[in-house]
């Protein structure tokens, strides 16, 4: 089936110091979208000294040599704009989107927190209260709280860079200094280290003139080593952890190692795992929630993690009278059935057109656009992927499909979690 051809224009630029910078020009749209990626995430963290990217979402909000603590967002909003962060296990992202008059002043606002971020007692102190109060909201108080940290328990050792959540440690941050966390600032937040995106209106000429007027004279920082690189061999013999807590239903997690984001074969598992749980027309929701009526809901989903491994999963909640082990069960046997047979014609044509869609949808908006090309050119280094994704995806064969299905979703690679409800039994 054709597909949508895309062709956004990208037009890159490197400044001396090591800057990064990607033009999306968007002559109709309304806004200016300003991304900013740091190529640090709690993957680059090392056990028992956790939490300090994430930390520094909230500290890159606290002031710098002349922009007062609070009021990076309070000039964003004045301006009729926006701003936020965002912290995964790969990497720190800044955001503005505001209108096309008010893009000097975003760029004015990040050059000058990425070379003068008041990173002092006081701000470290708060941060950390700040951080913690969040782990409590997020995490601590809510149901299923834990639950991403036992998938990561189960998934990754301890040691791994994605053995742990990106918030980290609160005992990890109470034992850390001043001087710890100004490291990292100085190791991590520096031109050399990032990728700047503009997407909107604003002119490729003028855009790249008005980053090289704030942020070249920003001292390039020495050379980083590589970042870690890990991949983990398949899972053997089923992993399990099962416990109980209260909460309104039992979930169940199927999870596997699965290839990393610049992996070939990630495309032919995001697909294999759409036929299988993606819309309520694919294969798992149709069997278990309106047929069979085992579950109450079926997901499926990739973390699109990038060092050398990443994790897939089939996730269910199990309705009332029945029990996870049959849930599991039912699960598999559509598994290996993929396996056996591969997806027919209209299943392959129904997630080719769930993925325009979703993707296409993505784009529209330059704000998430200009955050996919952020994490193409810093991930794998090609921010043209934005435009030859949708080809990729196509590209996956029925076989390609059913042979993802069978190696790296196989049952016996398999990792499970059992999220019971205390009240299940």
């Amino acid at each position: 089936m054709p597909h949508i051809a895309l062709d956004y224009e990208i037009v890159e630029h490197d400044l001396d110091n090591g800057l990064r910078v990607i033009v999306n020009h968007d002559p109709g749209a309304p806004a200016e979208a300003v991304n900013l990626w740091y190529a640090v995430g709690s993957g680059d963290e090392t056990l028992g000294v956790t939490g300090f990217a994430h930390l520094f979402e909230h500290l890159m909000f606290a002031g710098s040599a002349h922009v007062a603590a609070s009021e990076h967002l309070a000039l964003m909003e004045s301006a009729g704009g926006s701003a936020n962060a965002t912290t995964s296990f790969d990497r720190t992202n800044y955001f503005e989107t505001v209108p096309p008059g008010a893009l000097e002043l975003a760029l004015w606002l990040e050059a000058d927190r990425m070379s003068t971020l008041a990173v002092n007692q006081a701000n470290f102190d708060t941060q950390v209260e700040v951080v913690k109060e969040e782990k409590r909201q997020r995490y601590d108080n809510v149901p299923y709280g834990d639950q991403l940290e036992l998938l990561l328990k189960l998934n990754f050792p301890p040691e791994h860079p994605y053995g742990h959540p990106t918030i980290g440690s609160m005992s990890d941050l109470d034992a850390a200094s001043l001087s710890d966390v100004q490291g990292f600032y100085r190791r991590w937040y520096h031109p050399g280290g990032a990728v700047l995106t503009l997407s909107g209106p604003v002119g490729a000429d003028k855009a790249v003139g008005l980053v090289e007027k704030y942020f070249a004279d920003i001292p390039a920082a020495p050379a980083q080593d590589a970042r870690p690189f890990a991949p983990l061999p398949r899972h053997e013999d089923v992993p399990t952890i099962q416990v109980r807590r209260a909460v309104p239903s039992t979930m169940v997690h199927l999870c596997w190692r699965s290839p990393d984001f610049n992996s070939p074969q990630r495309y032919a598992v995001e697909q294999a795992l759409a036929v299988l749980a993606s819309g309520q027309s694919s294969r798992l929701p149709s069997l278990l929630v309106r047929d069979r009526e085992i579950a109450d809901a079926v997901g499926s989903g990739d973390f699109g993690l990038a060092r050398g491994v990443s994790m897939a999963s089939l996730s269910a909640r199990v309705r009332s009278g029945h029990s996870p082990q049959e849930l599991c069960e039912a699960i598999l046997e559509q598994l290996v059935r993929l396996a056996e047979q591969g997806p027919d014609e209209a299943e392959l044509a129904r997630v080719n057109a769930g993925f325009d869609r979703e993707w296409l949808t993505r784009l529209a908006s330059v704000d998430s656009r200009a955050d996919e090309i952020s994490g193409f050119a810093s991930l794998s280094g090609d921010p043209h992927m934005v435009n030859s994704l949708l080809t990729r995806m196509h590209a996956v064969t029925a076989d390609q499909i059913a042979e993802a299905a069978g190696t790296w979703l196989a049952p016996e690679h398999r990792a499970v979690l059992i999220y019971e409800a205390e009240d299940a039994r």
